[in-house]
């Protein structure tokens, strides 16, 4: 009897069916983990339900193909000539974070996270050389940047500056606060990191890590066409002065 339940040949299930139940598996985990969050959340107040943040099997995918992609891309802008990518135009450049982070490659989100843009609508003065802006190449769809005029960076400063102290946010209302941290490098009050800064003085990296990241308002209306470059219609890349106008917007 063994033997002949042995030579049995396998029941034949055709793929439709597979695929099917594999789906009705997915659906039925998903379902299952629906109704553990509806039983165990319900009655609590002030709580959204957490249904909507379970990932089928297919979204992952998709964001793991949309990540390498995004690799892909990153690597070819990096790849770029110097002559495509230009020289800087000013010793100061402001850049302006205006993507997400749903589609992103780790290795670019690390870049961002490098030049203190951990948020949309964050923005940050760095000093313009031909090595930053060869980075900002590869992050090119998510920030935006150019150079600031002097009444912006003051207004900027004035209006969304405010002080990391032992990681802590402290508003720039108190010029004591600036030249106890400051003060050695003869850096006293608020106006003295405007010059600073707007000049690109000896102490500018001092004076960055005093600040924090600035956040800024989103404009009136949104971005429009956010990945595509600025000089082809969109919102990303090199500004240039016209940086001033969006700036004047946000802040």
């Amino acid at each position: 009897m063994a033997e002949e339940a042995a030579q049995q040949p396998l029941a034949f299930v055709a793929e439709t069916v597979l695929k099917k139940r594999k789906s009705t598996e997915a659906l039925a985990l998903t379902r299952k983990a629906q109704l553990e969050l509806g039983k165990y959340g319900h009655g609590q107040k002030n709580k959204k339900s957490k249904v909507e943040d379970i990932k089928r099997p297919e979204q992952f995918i998709k964001q793991y193909r949309d990540q390498e992609l995004d690799l892909i891309r990153m690597k070819q802008r990096g790849k770029r000539s110097k002559k495509v990518i230009g020289k800087p135009k000013s010793k100061l450049l402001f850049i302006i974070r205006i993507q997400g982070t749903s589609d992103m490659h780790p290795k670019t989100k690390k870049i961002l996270y490098n030049l203190r843009l951990r948020r949309i609508f964050s923005g940050v003065f760095v000093r313009a050389n031909d090595g930053m802006l060869e980075v900002l190449q590869k992050v090119e769809p998510y920030v935006t940047y150019g150079y600031p005029n002097l009444a912006n960076v003051k207004e900027l400063i004035y209006k969304k500056g405010y002080a990391t102290v032992d990681r802590q946010r402290i508003p720039l209302t108190d010029n004591n606060i600036i030249e106890q941290t400051l003060g050695k490098y003869g850096i006293i009050c608020i106006e003295d990191i405007v010059h600073e800064i707007a000049n690109v003085g000896p102490h500018f990296k001092e004076v960055i890590n005093f600040l924090g990241p600035l956040t800024l308002n989103k404009p009136e209306g949104g971005l429009l066409g956010k990945k595509q470059p600025f000089k082809d219609g969109g919102e990303a890349g090199n500004r240039e002065e016209e940086i001033n106008e969006l700036i004047s917007k946000m802040n």
